[in-house]
């Protein structure tokens, strides 16, 4: 399953758990998976609220006095825990990259960091059971929008900062982002760590099918904006490149045979992308020919002017038609004749198909004066 989160009211660790929670993930779940990791007694509040008209579900964590923490002593918590393996390993990688961050801000060694906010309880419970709720719901893959990250100051163990706070700037390099009029932290070091580490890529929805949608309230009530988090579940579509061209055709029953090729020729010199002629039945039993080519919009006028000089067509029928295509990157590979263009078709980013481009094999064979089926790329 996909997930596209969308983040136009920022992001916090309590707004992607709320929000997987909407989704369907049972409350009785999540609280029997995070009694696997011993932590302080808390109380978790999980309640379906209003945010300017949408509802979401808020996640709020109630404890006592929270102390900050070294990665060493939550690495412990996690290692220690009943979790399952890949949650454990997922959640201190998490973690490492939240005190890296804070590391490099404040000048210190990683294992010298002692974490405050983000070392609490409710910071843990937001990182584990989002892990928790993800496995859950089978997610495969992640995608985002980019992150609002609202502006003005916030309080901090460390004082009054500026929104962006440092770590979650440092958390921020490489995913796009951008401030708004609120005067609010709406990214939150916890949000912005679990969407770094767990995103494939930023950006606009995905070609998907949803299926469900969930939203996860923020604590601010702010006016205007529904502080709430929407994350989208779905099936991922077949990722392909799509376009629109022009499709020309004529039905031809009064042609010498031998003019069809020149015609296809004329037709592909013309700016035809492809050219074809296929066999045809006509009314009163005529056999025929229909000849098919396709181009861009702009190249409709040549392309005209070549099917009527090369054929005895009077009328050809265009239409547009909608292409769904591999994405293409083209590479040399050497044979022990020669060099040969080759075309590759990616789709997920993996290459699933390869075609040598014919001219090239035909000039190799010409010149060695060997079949065409002797020179292979493979």
């Amino acid at each position: 399953m996909l997930l596209y989160v969308d983040c136009s009211s920022g992001i916090a660790g309590n707004m992607i758990l709320g929000a997987l929670l909407d989704l369907g993930v049972s409350e009785t779940y999540l609280r029997g998976e995070l009694k696997k990791i011993h932590l302080p007694p808390y109380r978790l509040i999980i309640k379906q609220v209003d945010r300017n008209g949408l509802k979401a579900r808020y996640v709020d964590v109630r404890t006592g006095r929270d102390h900050g923490t070294t990665l060493s002593s939550i690495t412990a918590l996690i290692s220690k825990s009943k979790l399952s393996p890949d949650i454990k390993r997922k959640a201190i990688q998490i973690y490492k990259t939240l005190i890296a961050a804070e590391a490099k801000v404040h000048g210190k060694k990683m294992d010298t960091v002692h974490l405050h906010e983000v070392g609490a309880t409710d910071a843990i419970i937001d990182i584990v059971g989002t892990l928790i709720c993800l496995k859950k719901l089978g997610i495969s893959e992640i995608y985002s929008s980019p992150i609002n990250v609202g502006s003005g100051t916030v309080k901090h163990s460390h004082g009054i900062l500026p929104v962006p706070a440092p770590a979650t700037a440092e958390l921020l390099k490489g995913i796009p982002c951008y401030g708004s009029p609120v005067k609010k932290e709406l990214a939150t070091p916890t949000g912005v760590v679990l969407i770094k580490s767990l995103a494939k890529s930023f950006g606009e929805i995905p070609r998907m099918v949803f299926e469900n949608i969930g939203a996860g309230a923020g604590g601010h009530i702010i006016p205007k904006l529904p502080n709430a988090l929407r994350i989208y579940l779905g099936k991922k579509e077949i990722q392909t490149e799509t376009d629109t061209v022009l499709q020309i055709e004529a039905n031809i029953d009064d042609m010498n045979p031998k003019l069809y090729n020149k015609a296809i020729k004329k037709t592909m010199k013309a700016g035809a992308l492809d050219a074809w002629i296929e066999p045809i039945l006509m009314k009163k039993k005529r056999q025929a020919i229909k000849l098919t080519a396709l181009c861009e919009t702009f190249h409709k006028l040549e392309v005209l002017e070549a099917l009527f000089k090369e054929t005895t067509s009077l009328g050809v029928r265009t239409f547009l038609v909608k292409r769904e295509k591999l994405k293409r990157k083209f590479m040399t590979a050497k044979t022990k004749y020669g060099k040969v263009e080759v075309k590759l078709g990616i789709l997920d980013n993996k290459v699933i198909t390869a075609a040598p481009e014919f001219e090239d094999i035909k000039k190799l064979a010409k010149k060695h004066k060997i079949p065409l089926k002797q020179i292979s790329i493979f």
